[in-house]
């Protein structure tokens, strides 16, 4: 999942963005709403945490170009205000949540959690492929029965390359979904973690890389 968090508090943006990236999302984060409009041009993000009070460009009006450009990012909008009016009000923008300043982390996370599951076709929340069995709910993974530990990075690479079905995960569609814009397309990332990954899971090599396209999973077959 891919978060854009857009909060010109440096704390809070700071400390809602390490809180998700520890839950193995992909998070951006804009301090104003001009930037965070860049960054929708230019990245699909699956729910976007929005500031209703950002200077220059205000959360109202980047809301408002979200629900215009008929974007597919859901909106969790928050405001130092948290009145029933407010409320309505913010929702009657486009927003799809709202949450009221101070708020609990963890009810941030769960409504951040549900957006995402809104903005696509339900998954299977077990993946089973070339031997693997990933259960995304509990977080465990296994190998022909051998029992995996893997990191949440490590968890969401082999999630991201599951879910491909057999198909080629570029390396930067792999920076954006597991760590976001930010991590820089040359950072070498992603090497070092699949690594570490294809060394957990062992023999057979069973995570293949395509020269030139990216990475993918080797058929059940044929593990390569």
């Amino acid at each position: 999942m891919r978060v854009l968090v857009v909060e010109d508090d440096a704390f809070l943006a700071k400390m809602i963005s390490e809180g998700l990236r520890r839950e193995a999302l992909a998070v951006d984060v804009s301090a104003d709403g001009l930037d965070a409009m860049e960054k929708l041009r230019f990245g699909a993000y699956d729910v976007m945490v929005l500031d209703r009070d950002l200077p220059g460009l205000n959360g109202d009006e980047v809301c408002r170009r979200v629900v215009a450009q008929r974007l597919l990012t859901r909106v969790l909008m928050l405001t130092a205000s948290d009145t029933v009016y407010d409320k309505v009000a913010g929702l009657g923008l486009g927003a799809d949540d709202y949450m009221g300043k101070p708020f609990a982390y963890q009810e941030l996370l769960a409504r951040v959690l549900a957006l995402g599951r809104r903005t696509h076709p339900a998954l299977p929340p077990v993946l089973e492929r070339a031997g693997i069995r990933l259960d995304t709910g509990s977080r465990r993974a296994a190998r022909d029965g051998r029992p995996l530990t893997l990191s949440l990075k490590e968890f969401a690479v082999l999630e991201t390359v599951m879910r491909a079905a057999g198909g080629v995960v570029g390396h930067d569609d792999l920076v954006e979904a597991v760590w976001g814009a930010d991590a820089g397309y040359q950072s070498n990332v992603v090497r070092v973690t699949l690594s570490r990954l294809r060394t957990r899971l062992g023999d057979p090599p069973v995570i293949e890389t395509v020269p030139g396209a990216g990475y993918r999973l080797a058929d059940d077959e044929d593990p390569r």
